[in-house]
Parts: C-alpha cells; structure tokens; sequence
C-alpha cells in the first residue's frame, strides 16, 4: 500500500546525485534498491509495471529508469522500447535489472534500447557504478540539449526581427522533411533537416538590420555583408557537436550546381545533399510569401521559378520535380489559401 502511494505523490525536487525511477513489481526488490540509491544521494520514486512507468517518465522526466524485466501488463522490454521510440524520452536512460542470464535476453534488450543491466542478486558496489556513470552521461546530454534549444530559441529571435519572414523557419522544416521522406532519407537526416530548417539563417544575428531590414535592393556591398551569414551561422553551430550534421545545410544552402553560390563555391557533387534540399525550399517560400519588395507568388509560378533555376544550373532537376509533386496541403497545411489566391486574376 505504501507503494502505492509513493508513484502518486509530486515529483521529487532535485537531487544532488539523480532522481531515479525504480520499476518493480515486488514491493522488498523496490525498497531494496531504493534503499541502495537513497544511501549513494539519490531521490528515489517507484512503479509498479511498465505502463505506471511510463506516466511517471513523462510527468516527472527523471534521471535514469532502473526497471526489472518480469512484469504484468507490459514487460520491461516492451517498456523500453516505447521510451527509447518517444522523442520525448528516448534519452532517459534505462537500466533493466534481470535475474535471466541467457545471452539472447541481453541481446534483446539491448535492440530495444536498454543503457545497461544489472544482475539478480543486485551487487551494490556495480549498481552505484552503473548509474553513476549513466547519470554523469546523462548530464552532459542535458548541456548539450540546453546549448542546442538557447541556439534554436536564437533563430527564431532573430527571424521576429523581420515581420515578412514570420513562419519561415518552421516553414522550411516542414518543407525540407516533407521532400527529404519523399526521397527516402533515414532518421538522422531528417532531423537535420528539421534542426537545419530553424537554424539555416541563424548567422543574421550578425548582420546589421540596416541590411537584414532593408525594403530595397541591397548594394553590391551590401549584399556582400549578408553573404557572410552563412559563414557566421556555421561557426555558431560548430561549437555544437549535436549540429555537425546541421553545419552543411547552415554553410550551403546557397551554393549553386555550378557553382556560381556562396560562401564556397561548391559545384556539382560537392554540395551536400541536404544543403540542396534546403535550398529549394528556401527559394520556395520566399517566392510563396510577400515580402517588401514584392507579392506572394503563387505555387504554379513558384515552381516555374524553380524550374528556371534548374535550366540555369542552380539546381537538381529532379530535385525540383521531387518538390513539385508534394501535394501543397502537405507541406503547408493552412497556408494553401494564401499562395493560391495569388494566382487568382489580379495577383502575383
């Protein structure tokens, strides 16, 4: 009973060794560990099986999850799973306490995730060492996730600098997975495109607004100065290494096929692939969107458009057309209205 209780009361403060979530059903195998874990300074709050578990990661985001394997209802296998499959809390991590010492069992819990095991009976000294070491891990992925967000929370300080560009960044995300699943790119790409979409202009906040503001044409110099964005935005993420794989889109995607682009030049082959993504849907919604110096075009012309800068050698044709063929309610849910009324007779 007291059990119980103790998965329905607040979350636990924080604690200068880790908040801890122990999984079990046997009530003596969770105040064994918990006694255990309070001992090593750590706060400690239970489940019972593996759906309470899931609540409880999702309510209170603890630290680490050491969870026993046989369970009612939903078994820590299965468990983890779901938590290492929910961006949400896939990085939690999960420890599973099994007394099953086939090696297939290991092996299946490491498909679905598990961090680590500790055998039945529990040995005190290697349980303190597993879950401090995941928890000092688990830190670091925290600053890392924290440095990311006060990036990503940047850009988008930086596009409410400009009322025209409002939406643009969540745009582009959108755009930029919505073409990269057509073409058939694997998880991590995707994300980079999604991270690549809010932060691919991130490198305005060092260009001045007389120039990131300007309603008119830019001077040659002054369109120079813009340009370095890229460079600007590359070097902020290069401080990251949970960007790497954001820093091509962030540096390239301006740069043309034939090479006529910036900030490198790069031609052909050598412009990265989610770069070229990038900056189709980039020239996509600038032409869909009004912006000082003009209307929003609409869909039809805004791939005419794109098409042009095929023929020109700025981009993959078939990269173009891939784009072309989404259906406009896909990649810009609520947005179809605008771009179409441009078409109209009388607009753009």
């Amino acid at each position: 009973m007291e059990l119980t209780q103790r998965t329905k009361q607040a979350p636990l403060p924080a604690s200068p060794g880790g908040t801890i979530l122990v999984v079990d059903d046997v009530a003596s195998n969770a105040r064994l560990l918990e006694r255990h874990l309070v001992a090593d300074g750590h706060c400690v709050s239970f489940a019972r099986d593996g759906v309470e578990a899931l609540e409880l990661v999702a309510r209170d985001h603890p630290d680490l999850v050491l969870m026993d394997v046989m369970m009612p209802l939903l078994d820590g296998f299965e468990t983890c799973r779901l938590l290492k499959n929910d961006p949400a809390t896939r990085l939690v991590p999960v420890v599973l306490v099994t007394a099953l010492t086939d090696s297939r069992d290991r092996v299946r819990g490491l498909e679905v995730g598990a961090d680590d095991f500790v055998s039945k009976p529990v040995n005190v000294a290697e349980l303190t060492a597993r879950v401090r070491s995941l928890l000092r891990i688990k830190r670091y992925t925290d600053e890392l996730d924290s440095a990311e967000s006060v990036i990503v929370s940047l850009a988008l300080t930086i596009e409410a600098r400009d009322a025209a560009t409002d939406g643009h960044c969540q745009r582009l995300a959108r755009y930029a997975v919505q073409l990269g699943t057509t073409l058939g790119l694997g998880e991590d790409d995707l994300s980079a495109l999604t991270r690549g979409g809010f932060l691919h202009d991130i490198g305005k906040v060092g260009i001045p607004d007389a120039i990131l503001l300007k309603p008119a044409k830019l001077t040659a110099h002054e369109f120079s100065v813009m340009q370095g964005h890229t460079v600007i935005g590359d070097r902020l993420c290069g401080e990251l290494r949970s960007l790497r794989r954001v820093r091509p889109i962030v540096r390239h995607h301006h740069e043309h096929l034939d090479g006529s682009g910036y900030p490198d030049g790069l031609a052909a082959g050598a412009v990265p692939l989610l770069a070229q993504i990038m900056g189709v849907v980039d020239v996509f919604d600038a032409l869909t969107s009004v912006r000082p110096y003009k209307p929003a075009y609409s869909i039809s012309r805004a791939h005419e458009e794109l098409l042009r800068e095929a023929a020109q050698g700025w981009r993959d044709r078939e990269l173009v057309e891939a784009f072309m063929r989404l259906d406009p309610d896909d990649i810009a849910p609520g947005r179809r209205e605008d771009v179409l009324r441009a078409s109209a007779p009388g607009g753009a």
